[in-house]
């Protein structure tokens, strides 16, 4: 029964912080200041009561509309806060009452309010990564952490990569082919999870975006016209792998080709 109450209290932090981010996801790129300003609908501009605003389940009993002008209210918002609460649980399983599993829950935040940010805005906001690239530097520090040098060969590693990749990029197609957000977030992932992982992100982030890509060009008339595809959560979706999976993934690649 503790146990329960102990997941059950996680889920809630994880949601409650998801609400959070639906903040910021909604008020960076309009640069719109969040400070202790209550939340109001996007439509009507009305501010949005206590008992409108509780994760999940406002927008359940709501309808998913606005009380007062009845406009919809986008799906985005409970999303956010059903896979913040979703990755709080898994890593809190996977990692148990340890400082990754904090460190990992931060990142991951992070990582989903990039995620809706880029697909909506193709932007990475400079308050997200560059915060991001401090706190993977501190977190690094701690027990259990990284280490400060791997986290900053893992830094500068992630940000030179994709650097070097968008100057290719640039040459190839003759045009800014990577944006310097996505940069910067290679160098914050790096900063968190270290050089190692940081090569499998690349790799993997890249494989991700070209199946994904395809397959959004194949049914998208309007992403086939514009060629624009944000790489940024193809990033989060491979740090997320890297997170639970990548020493797994590292390890059989040493074994193999090193025949450790």
């Amino acid at each position: 029964m503790a146990e329960l109450f102990l997941y059950l209290w996680i889920a809630g932090i994880g949601l409650i912080i998801g609400s959070f981010l639906n903040v910021l996801i909604y008020r960076i790129p309009r640069h719109i200041g969040f400070g202790m300003s209550r939340s109001f609908c996007p439509s009507c501009k009305e501010k949005i009561s206590f008992y409108d605003n509780i994760p999940l389940l406002s927008y359940l009993i709501l309808g998913g509309k606005c009380r007062h002008c009845r406009a919809k209210i986008s799906f985005r918002y409970p999303l956010v806060e059903f896979l913040n609460g979703l990755g709080y649980l898994l890593f809190f399983w996977h990692f148990g009452p340890a400082i990754n599993f904090v460190v990992y829950s931060v990142l991951t935040s992070i990582l989903i309010a990039i995620f809706f940010i880029d697909i909506e805005f193709q932007i990475i906001p400079d308050m997200l990564t560059i915060s991001g690239m401090a706190l993977g530097l501190i977190a690094s520090l701690l027990p259990g952490g990284t280490g400060i040098i791997s986290a900053s060969i893992g830094l500068a590693a992630g940000g030179g990569a994709l650097y070097l990749m968008a100057l290719l990029g640039d040459w190839l197609f003759k045009k800014e082919s990577m944006g310097g957000g996505d940069i910067k977030m290679s160098a914050m992932l790096g900063a968190f999870l270290g050089w190692q992982k940081i090569i499998f992100i690349f790799f993997a982030s890249a494989a991700i975006g070209l199946l994904i890509s395809l397959i959004v060009m194949l049914f998208s008339r309007r992403v086939r016209s514009t060629r624009v595809i944000p790489f940024g959560p193809f990033l989060a979706i491979a740090a997320i792998i890297a997170i639970i999976y990548g020493d797994t993934f590292i390890d059989l690649y040493l074994r193999h080709f090193f025949r450790l």
